[in-house]
């Protein structure tokens, strides 16, 4: 089983999950909520954010959120499409492999609907690298599974082509370098923030 094919990232994939109003998967509203969600929480739990990476950016929709709740930070936003790169001036790189040209991890990774185009071998392979790439908090958003055995998911604007990963499979994974704070947010292990212990998610 192979992973997502970098050509499948092309202009018409963008045109129909981002830019038709009428197919697309993006919902300004929604995003502009879970921004401030994840930001107002790891402002709460007092993460220092000064670096953001945005793997898998898209076409750059965490980036007002971060202006807006760490004004401070530098964005940088990383592609697997050559669509958007060009377009965006996203630099090109995987979840899988990606390392920083100046070898410094960060405070905040957002991967967002990245991991369910990947093979259980290059999951594994991105989830440790979620783990080198962050020394802050990650926030992760995957349908898992479970999610279709629930019937949660519209089939109408979920693309076809994903791996269906058991929820534990993800979990398994991150659990190597991060603590589950809910909701999608994690806490890297090499993170100097105290927790209560009802604020972690015990596994």
């Amino acid at each position: 089983m192979q992973s997502a094919d970098r050509q499948w990232f092309d202009e018409a994939y963008y045109q129909r999950f981002y830019f038709d109003k009428k197919t697309s998967v993006v919902d300004p509203a929604h995003a502009a909520r879970l921004g401030a969600f994840v930001c107002s929480y790891l402002q709460y739990v007092r993460v220092p954010v000064q670096r953001v990476l945005d793997v898998g950016c898209g076409i750059g929709l965490w980036r007002d959120a971060i202006a807006q709740h760490f004004p401070q930070a530098s964005y940088h936003g990383v592609e697997y499409s050559d669509y958007l790169c060009q377009r965006y001036g996203w630099e090109r790189g995987s979840v899988v492999d990606y390392a920083p040209a100046d070898g410094q991890p960060f405070d905040l990774v957002i991967c967002q609907g990245v991991l369910p185009y990947l093979s259980p071998a290059d999951l594994k392979l991105a989830l440790a690298n979620l783990a080198r790439l962050s020394r802050g908090a990650l926030y992760v958003e995957a349908v898992a599974r479970e999610d279709y055995e629930r019937d949660i998911i519209d089939d109408e604007l979920t693309d076809p082509r994903l791996y269906r990963h058991r929820a534990e499979l993800y979990r398994r994974g991150l659990a190597q370098g991060f603590t589950e704070l809910g909701g999608g947010v994690w806490l890297s292990q090499r993170a100097d923030v105290p927790l209560f212990a009802l604020e972690a998610v015990q596994n």
